[in-house]
């Protein structure tokens, strides 16, 4: 997996206002921007990420996964 692909799989999951991905193939790091995240917490912002992903987190094809999520007011403030 490249980290476009990763990239285009959060983004087709999840309403994304700004997203980065990198990473080597196995471990990756995303900042994801999103509305969605409006009233979360840090680990339920993760869960909604991993439901993006489903199957890929759990057959290891998206072995490790750093994230920092924002809402789009939190990002503003960077």
């Amino acid at each position: 997996m490249t980290a476009d692909q990763l990239q285009q799989l959060i983004a087709a999951g999840l309403p994304c206002e700004h997203l980065e991905v990198t990473g080597d193939g196995r471990h990756w790091s995303a900042v994801i921007v999103s509305p969605a995240f409006e009233g979360m917490r840090a680990i339920a912002r993760h869960k909604r990420v991993y439901a993006t992903l489903g199957e890929r987190i759990q057959s290891d094809e998206v072995h490790a996964l750093s994230m920092k999520t924002f809402t789009p007011a939190e990002w503003a403030k960077q």
